[in-house]
């Protein structure tokens, strides 16, 4: 399933706002993103159609995959990063070929003190000799042909662009935007070197489909591709920008990505990612579900887990297990410490307690937690860059075992009609 069926199949579940009158990129769209938690699709956002809000829950990311949201875990966890993937000699995505031109795009500017337009659903595709990466970046607008991409360390684009920089050579990348959601994920993903495209094939039960660039990049299909390649030497300012806590990240100098060449499909539909919208915190979060999944597994029965919105789907983590000994509450709060390490704050449940509904987990805190016993709190280890609160890259974190003593299991019984 594309970009546009999963729009069209959103239409047809009747989950899609669609703005007929004409919007701005700049704080306008993204302002009724904000707004409106919906699928959108605006049909005249500076002339041309652009989508927010995509994939902007745990139910439309399970739409997507063909499961149910509480199969989401089983689906990540089960699937291989040996997928299948198609080489092909075109693309809808080629129907206009143009010099690149960022001012032929809605790219948004999206909070007052944004450092500029951002495109935020980009897919940075790289290559460098025989190493190929695909990722997400924010990338914000410098001029016309120019980009400023965040390259975080010791992610593999950084790296890449790293080795290259080393022999002063450009690494070449292709920016693709508009592709289908599960190809989004996959991207988003922290998968083996190169993997990308292989877990997404097998995410999606068929090949992805690729398309080779004038520099030598092969892309998926999209709405939008962007040719160019990272300069090994200039840098810019970039940023202010607004991360998945809704604060924002600080100015570093970044390098640029220069721009050739452009290619979308003849009424190509832009897609945005709203900074620290709830498409933003799942694309960010879910990823690691399974690592901790997997991570708990090792230690003892796990049933789910989830980044919970509220914790920004990355900093809060609810872990289910079945208890086997009374050890296995804070076994478990270690290995998913350890499986993400920018998780600040761990709960583990039972079976009986729905993950999913905060309500239900605080009734386990209420109920099954006692302070001095049940509660471990691990001082000045690495946090996330993320937490305002953390010191260079350093915090605080609590673990707590919400789980029923077994010995006394009969007391916390939950009454049935």
């Amino acid at each position: 399933m594309g970009f546009r069926e999963f729009i069209e199949k959103l239409k047809k579940d009747g989950e899609l706002l669609e703005i007929t009158k004409p919007v701005s990129p700049i704080f306008e769209a993204p302002k009724m993103a904000f707004q409106d938690k919906r699928p959108i699709l605006f049909q005249d956002c500076m002339g041309r159609r652009a989508a927010m809000n995509v994939m902007n829950s745990r139910e439309s990311f399970a739409k997507a995959l063909g499961v149910t949201p509480e199969n989401i875990i089983n689906k990540l966890s089960g699937t291989s990063f040996d997928g299948e993937v198609k080489h092909v000699d075109n693309s809808p995505m080629f129907e206009v070929r143009s010099k690149a031109n960022l001012s032929k795009l809605p790219i948004m500017k999206h909070f007052k003190k944004d450092g500029g337009a951002y495109i935020t659903a980009g897919i940075v595709v790289s290559k460098y000799k025989d190493n190929v990466n695909a990722s997400i970046h924010r990338l914000m607008v410098v001029n016309d042909t120019t980009l400023a991409a965040r390259l975080v360390p010791p992610r593999h684009t950084y790296v890449m662009h790293r080795e290259a920089a080393k022999h002063n050579e450009p690494l070449q990348v292709g920016i693709v935007i508009g592709v289908d959601p599960v190809t989004v994920f996959a991207a988003s993903t922290r998968v083996p070197e190169g993997k990308e495209w292989e877990y997404a094939s097998s995410l999606k039960g068929e090949p992805v489909e690729l398309v080779t660039l004038d520099n030598g990049v092969e892309v998926p299909h999209g709405e939008i591709v962007l040719e160019g390649s990272i300069d090994p030497v200039e840098k810019v300012k970039e940023g202010p920008f607004v991360d998945i806590t809704g604060s924002y990240d600080h100015i570093r100098p970044e390098p640029i990505i220069n721009l050739t060449n452009m290619y979308t499909r003849k009424d190509p539909i832009y897609h945005g990612i709203l900074p620290g919208g709830s498409e933003h915190k799942l694309l960010m979060g879910v990823p690691y579900e399974p690592l901790i999944y997997k991570a708990v597994g090792g230690v003892t029965k796990v049933r789910n887990v989830v980044l919970t919105e509220g914790g920004c789907c990355y900093l809060h983590a609810i872990v289910q297990i079945e208890k086997q000994t009374e050890g296995d509450g804070k076994n478990a709060i270690m290995a998913a410490f350890a499986a993400h390490t920018s998780l600040k704050h761990v709960v583990v449940v039972d079976s009986d307690i729905n993950i999913f509904d905060p309500m239900d987990v605080e009734y386990a805190l209420a109920t099954r937690v006692k302070a001095d016993r049940d509660v471990m709190i691990i001082s000045n280890v690495r946090g996330s860059s993320l937490d305002p609160v953390s010191e260079d890259n350093v915090t605080s974190k609590m673990g707590i075992d919400a789980t029923k003593p077994l010995k006394a299991s009969e007391k916390f019984e939950r009454a049935k009609i």
